[in-house]
């Protein structure tokens, strides 16, 4: 199998089942729980980017600026997702993927609402940042494969590569709206009462879980308990070459690459000298590029092959880097559309190839496993970026992260290469493109 295959050989009814639906880039719209999940979930993603945007900030308020903070903070609430995502996944696949989500939903708020009212009452200290940080994503390590498994139930496998793209839309049009929104808040009444609003939205997505039509769900048979089901699915990935040149893709865009909400507010504090409503902003013109990524996306009729997943991984790497060498705050802000817009066609591709090219069955485990390898290498990374930061400064941040992302995305596709006894050539021509050959 070479390197450029993105899902594995199905049989001819497998494949039939998988096929996109016509209707255009907003085909899922068809199907009435959709319009109401992603309706709930654009409200809550705003709540969520706010509370991002106003964590980081409270973190350099309350630590005088350092760089390290804002990253253990970020390595904390991603922890969990490295320790824990497999057992998520593995209980997604075991329960029903609605009561997992109105659980989520609730441990998700209450810890909102408490980051909130100690940033509102002037008693927050870093600590608390941290620990609440860090029970937010225990939150978060459930609630991801439930989530990622549940759209397949609400579209089914036909309308599930347009969802995905709605949902990578959907989430950065709220990336749009919920740092800027953030910024003015923060300006006008402190970080806590844009925290305060995320905990409010999470009744959105509650509202969305109760009034979904179960009867209209396309559920799959849970898994029955059985000893090593976690092993099962790391086997299944392992034994898959096009799951595991996805895997190692992701790991390295999201252990180095991913670290925008650190990288921006290091940038706009330090390097520009801007202030809160500045750094919300950045936000929104990174998503606007997002926004346009996932309506690309959104029209894919064919699965995503490798080849264009490692392509825009390095792309994305370059401009990263490019943008750490930015001299001023509006040429910053000027490259950040065209670095979300390759960070998104990255990470939109490498869903969809997962999604479409697993057995339902083992759909919670192997995206739990997908989920833990993107985020949970954000405990590795941001702290080691935000050392950066503290040391060489906050352009470093970004160029370091993009050089390490280029640099583990070549060395993967090398050696997964090398295993298929393929050899990987670049050429010029009549684009900038790599070409397979098998040895």
């Amino acid at each position: 199998m070479s390197v450029d295959t993105t899902t594995a050989t199905t049989t001819q009814t497998d494949t039939a089942e998988t096929t996109p639906a016509s209707g255009g880039m907003f085909a899922a719209l068809s199907n009435r729980n959709y319009r109401i999940y992603v309706s709930g979930s654009f409200i809550s993603t705003i709540g969520t980017w706010m509370q991002r945007v106003a964590q980081d900030w409270l973190v350099l308020e309350l630590s005088g600026g350092s760089a390290l903070a804002v990253g253990i903070t970020t390595a904390l609430q991603f922890l969990p997702m490295l320790l824990l995502s497999a057992y998520g996944g593995l209980i997604a696949d075991r329960f029903d993927k609605r009561l997992i989500l109105k659980v989520t939903q609730i441990w998700m708020a209450l810890c909102a609402a408490g980051l909130g009212v100690l940033a509102v009452t002037g008693v927050a200290v870093t600590w608390h940042v941290y620990l609440i940080a860090f029970l937010f994503g225990l939150g978060t390590a459930f609630d991801n494969p439930a989530r990622q498994s549940f759209v397949s139930e609400v579209v089914g496998p036909r309308l599930l590569p347009n969802a995905i793209g709605l949902n990578s839309a959907t989430f950065h049009a709220a990336r749009i709206v919920g740092p800027a929104l953030a910024g003015v808040v923060i300006a006008a009444f402190g970080s806590g009462w844009a925290i305060l609003s995320n905990a409010i939205t999470y009744g959105a997505f509650f509202a969305v879980l109760v009034l979904i039509d179960a009867g209209a769900l396309q559920l799959t048979e849970p898994a029955a308990r059985a000893k090593r089901q976690i092993r099962e699915g790391l086997a299944y990935v392992r034994g898959r070459s096009d799951l595991m040149l996805v895997m190692f893709v992701v790991f390295f865009v999201g252990t180095f690459g991913l670290n925008f909400q650190m990288t921006s507010a290091l940038m706009a504090q330090q390097e520009f000298h801007k202030g809160a409503q500045q750094y919300g902003i950045l936000g929104t013109f990174m998503a606007v590029g997002s926004l346009a990524g996932a309506l690309i996306a959104a029209r894919r009729r064919k699965p995503p092959r490798g080849r264009f997943i490692v392509q825009m991984a390095l792309i994305f790497g370059v401009i990263e880097i490019l943008a750490g060498l930015m001299p001023t705050y509006a040429s910053y802000a000027a490259i950040l559309p065209v670095m979300g817009l390759a960070v998104l066609l990255t990470l939109t591709a490498s869903n969809a190839a997962i999604q479409l090219g697993i057995d339902p069955q083992l759909r919670g485990r192997v995206m739990a496993l997908y989920a833990m390898v993107l985020m949970g290498g954000t405990p590795i990374g941001s702290p080691i970026l935000g050392w950066v930061g503290e040391v060489l400064g906050p352009r470093w941040t970004l160029i370091g992260g993009g050089g390490l992302t280029v640099l583990g995305v070549l060395l993967s596709a090398a050696v997964l290469a090398r295993r298929q006894h393929l050899t990987i050539l670049p050429a010029m021509r009549p684009r900038p493109h790599f070409e397979v050959q098998r040895r």
